[in-house]
């Protein structure tokens, strides 16, 4: 059995705002201090919302595929249904919603797959992975204005195949996939 780690934690002896975006995104700079008393004096640590993100799998066993422009890299990409945890949603709620409002589909079983964090170097949040089998369209896509979200519909053949040819870059939607494939070599059963 794999013992479980001492939390060895850090003393924050300063901690100094320095861009507040809202909910989207906080940063702040800290004094800190390690448990063999040495001291870094510039940490900055970023505090965004919790994330989720869904692997979702129709009834007839297609993936629910997204691809999106993602600008600081000034590329598209294949990924998954992703967002943020609205204030007073649970991760399930987000989740759902999501995978409605940027694709159509919905119901089916739903479970939590995983949890990631994005960089605990310096980030806050968490990234929820569900995973949805058995969902079908049930209406429109509901984009915000925002949004250019295209939806394929691929077998599981064609998501390994668009994995293993690094067509997902998104580390928190390739890692979830990995998991899948690595834990339904033979499918979904």
């Amino acid at each position: 059995m794999i013992k479980k780690l001492e939390n060895r934690k850090w003393k924050v002896l300063k901690s100094t705002p320095l861009l507040n975006c809202g909910p989207w995104l906080n940063i702040r700079q800290e004094l800190v201090e390690l448990p063999s008393g040495a001291q870094i004096p510039t940490w900055f640590v970023m505090h965004f919302p919790n994330w989720i993100n869904v692997i979702a799998i129709t009834r007839d066993g297609q993936f629910v595929i997204e691809d999106q422009y993602r600008h600081a890299l000034g590329e598209t990409h294949y990924e998954l249904v992703a967002g943020v945890i609205d204030e007073g949603e649970t991760p399930l709620q987000a989740a759902q919603r999501e995978l409605s409002e940027e694709t159509g589909f919905g119901g089916g079983e739903w479970q939590l797959f995983m949890t990631l964090s994005p960089n605990p170097t310096n980030h806050t949040n968490l990234s929820y992975t569900f995973l949805a089998t058995g969902v079908e369209k049930l209406t429109e896509q509901h984009q915000e204005r925002t949004e250019d979200i295209r939806v394929h519909l691929y077998e599981r053949e064609e998501v390994m195949e668009l994995l293993q040819a690094g067509e997902f870059v998104q580390a928190l939607h390739a890692a979830p996939l990995w998991k899948y494939f690595a834990e339904h070599p033979n499918g979904n059963k």
